[in-house]
């Protein structure tokens, strides 16, 4: 039945003119609405969420609410960069999203403050990282698409390692900025004002709260958490924040069409070099050679790492996932590797590729903040890329810390 509703909708779009290569993309696209609607509901109104709250004020609001969560240690902007993307990723779904929002913002002003350049570059894009694997996360929608996973889980499964991510680079810059000098001298408490930035800033924290929250207790389902993510950014972009007007709401459903669509295209297409290599049984081909290696799961667990460390320096996040699940998710499960250890170590790994040469998408975005060349940034960004490395590292070799929260949610 699945094989003639693919064809019925091939030849429909061809009967209309449409040209050859559109009409099998497009076919797969519908198949894909009838067979995964749930996938089709969510991963645009997430994106559209997160568009919203670049929009509605929040950025600023999350700076400034980080900036008295790190206080007590004397927190500078470079411990503000990284908790504000561990809120942020929790918002947009996106570390491109969070570089060119964040960056923006705390680029300028750390530099400012006497930050290196390569420094305050490289913290942002390294703890933009954040932004996918931290709940909601839009790459575990798409791997929830290909794999059949529960979307709760998966985002539930990624918050331990996303949170091991955050601390651990707040520690490198803790480290570096006291042998280096860089915090700033400990200013006069403003009671009146730290009452003020903290009640504005909770509707931004509790977004992903929220968002998370719902889904793991049974609430709503994984789809609807979507809707309710959009309406809430709504209402507190135009009536609590009051920043968020209609031509913002135009644009950001613009903006949102354009990146989903480009989405939705590699989707399209992927389905049919999926389903090419299946016939070429490219899958089971290279089952049976990293099974005749005879390693032990971790030993497997950390050879997938060095691929999806590979992978994601040449390829995007999306059209990664979509190529490498169908062929390496059936290895990983014979071998004991469930599908969320799995998911959690495919983008914690191309989170990575997000700020490494030559596609980095992150440095790409950081660039055009701060003009600095590419392989600088990086450069900066290195102490902190250290720190996804380990956290890689720790979950592959113990499952234990992206399985035990997923089996307190309610499906």
């Amino acid at each position: 039945m699945a094989m003639v509703i693919l064809l019925l909708f091939l030849v429909v779009f061809a009967v209309l003119g449409t040209p050859l290569a559109f009409s099998i993309g497009a076919s797969c696209l519908s198949y894909i609405q009838i067979y995964a609607p749930n996938f089709m509901q969510m991963l645009p109104l997430f994106m559209l969420a997160g568009e919203l709250m670049n929009r509605g004020g929040i950025t600023q609001r999350i700076v400034d609410f980080s900036m008295y969560l790190v206080r007590p240690i004397r927190g500078g902007l470079g411990e503000v960069n990284v908790i504000g993307s561990m809120i942020f990723g929790g918002i947009s779904g996106s570390s491109v999203a969070d570089t060119s929002a964040l960056g923006s913002i705390l680029i300028p002003a750390m530099e400012k403050e006497g930050y290196p350049s390569n420094f305050s570059a490289g913290v942002t894009v390294a703890s933009s990282t954040m932004g996918m694997i931290i709940p909601p996360s839009v790459p575990m929608i798409v791997y929830a698409m290909v794999s059949g996973e529960s979307v709760g889980k998966l985002f539930i499964a990624a918050l331990i390692p996303g949170i091991l991510i955050g601390f651990s680079q707040l520690l490198i810059v803790f480290i570096i900025s006291r042998k280096k000098g860089y915090h700033p001298e400990k200013t006069e408490f403003d009671a009146k004002h730290f009452v003020h930035t903290m009640l504005y800033g909770l509707p931004a924290v509790l977004m992903p709260v929220v968002i998370v929250g719902f889904v793991s207790f049974g609430v709503c389902t994984a789809s609807e958490s979507a809707g309710i993510a959009v309406l809430y950014a709504i209402l507190i972009g135009f009536f609590f924040y009051r920043e968020l007007t209609l031509k913002d709401v135009l644009d950001s459903l613009k903006r949102t069409l354009i990146s989903s669509s480009s989405i939705m295209i590699i989707i399209g297409f992927t389905t049919i070099f999926t389903w090419l290599l299946t016939m070429a049984n490219v899958p089971a081909t290279i089952a049976n050679f990293f099974l005749a290696l005879n390693l032990p799961r971790a030993g497997y667990a950390l050879l997938f790492d060095v691929i999806i460390l590979f992978i994601g320096t040449f390829i995007d996040v999306s059209p990664a996932i979509l190529l490498l699940s169908p062929i390496l998710l059936p290895v990983m499960k014979s071998v004991g590797i469930t599908g969320l250890q799995f998911g959690a170590m495919m983008i914690t790994g191309l989170a990575i590729g997000l700020v490494t040469p030559p596609v980095g998408m992150c440095l790409n975005a950081c660039t055009k903040i701060n003009k600095m060349p590419i392989i600088d940034i990086f450069k900066g960004a290195l102490p902190f890329i250290v720190c996804n490395l380990i956290v890689l590292i720790s979950i592959s070799v113990f499952p234990v810390l992206t399985t035990w929260l997923p089996q307190f949610i309610s499906y």
